[in-house]
């Protein structure tokens, strides 16, 4: 069984705003002071399970040279630059197509490249168990996680069984719930977080797109005679924009039958807004979290403070605060308003 690792990093991370910018987006930096970025740390989490030299990283052309000095064990020929976002069917398709060229019976793990999971030994069992049950089979594993609250910003996947380490069918999926149900999923049992992990033989992901999401199939067949050819930079930016802008989830996850979810409690956090990363940090008695060289604070309490620029930085005063600064930018906004950040970032 050959293993292959698709790292999805188009995003731009907005809510992240101002460390996390369009330039250069959250997965490329070390946004919990660790000396890793997020990007990096995701290719160390599957190394166990698969070879450097089988990850695939699909980003926007505008990346390619980070993703290159970042993660300078990959082939520049598996760094995938999309002309243009489709969303996640179109990229997955794309890096799918190029793998069964020269590997038909590959599996393939596709992940974001921008959460964080602390349990890594219990992550790399978890996938092996996800390989394991797709080699040779027709069968779609996701990684779900074992809910530790009543979180209302995941999606939700309903597991057949209440049970975790081992693959279950999967019932259904759900989009982001209210309060109220995220209290019912949580007491349930059968609930568990999206991660956005999905696990499949090569010949199933492609038999699904092509059963699912047509449109989408036949682009990539008639991308594929010019793969590794000089001519597929062309071809890939006269077609990869022509692909149905739509998810893998409603492209291939709500549709097909073969689903199974393995659950497990991983430790993980997609990081996707500043009270996450909050979360993750190490706080003071007055839980205060701090990322930066020479951050001081006097009388505060429950605030982040993050800063990227060589610099000292003083606050005074504030309870419930983020304040984040990089490359010439600042925010000062409490973390409750923090799903306003996008919005406050855009020019006026």
């Amino acid at each position: 069984m050959d293993t292959h690792v698709v790292i999805m990093a188009g995003g731009i991370g907005s809510r992240l705003w101002p460390a996390s910018t369009p330039e250069m987006p959250k997965q490329f930096i070390d946004i919990l002071g660790v000396g890793r970025s997020l990007i990096q740390l995701t290719v160390d989490r599957f190394l166990p399970v698969c070879r450097a030299d089988h990850f695939w990283v699909v980003t926007s052309e505008r990346y390619v040279d980070t993703v290159r000095e970042q993660l300078p064990e990959i082939p520049v020929d598996q760094i995938l630059a999309e002309p243009e976002p489709r969303n996640t069917a179109p990229c997955i398709a794309y890096a799918c197509w190029k793998i069964a060229r020269n590997d038909p019976d590959a599996n393939i793990v596709v992940t974001p490249a921008d959460a964080l999971v602390l349990k890594t030994e219990a992550f790399a069992d978890t996938i092996r168990k996800a390989l394991a049950a797709t080699d040779g089979t027709d069968a779609i594993v996701t990684v779900g996680i074992a809910p530790t609250r009543p979180e209302t910003g995941y999606g939700y996947i309903h597991a057949e069984e209440a049970v975790r380490d081992r693959v279950v069918a999967v019932t259904e999926f759900k989009e982001k719930p209210d309060l109220p149900t995220a209290e019912e999923y949580l007491a349930d049992g059968h609930y568990f977080w999206n991660a956005g992990i999905f696990v499949w033989n090569v010949r199933t992901i492609r038999a699904e797109l092509r059963a699912h999401a047509p449109q989408i199939a036949g682009v990539m067949d008639e991308l594929a005679p010019s793969f590794y050819t000089a001519e597929e930079p062309a071809a890939l930016r006269r077609l990869f924009p022509t692909c149905e802008k739509i998810s893998i989830d409603y492209a291939v996850m709500e549709k097909s039958s073969s689903i199974r979810v393995i659950a497990a409690d991983l430790g993980w956090s997609d990081l996707g807004s500043w009270g996450s990363i909050r979360t993750h940090l190490p706080a003071d008695a007055d839980g205060n979290a701090a990322v930066g060289p020479d951050i001081r604070l006097f009388d505060c309490r429950n605030c982040l403070v993050h800063t990227a620029g060589e610099r000292t930085v003083v606050v005074q005063g504030l309870d419930g605060y983020i304040v984040a600064e990089s490359a010439g930018q600042l925010l000062v906004c409490k973390l409750a308003e923090e799903q306003h950040i996008k919005e406050y970032s855009q020019k006026k």
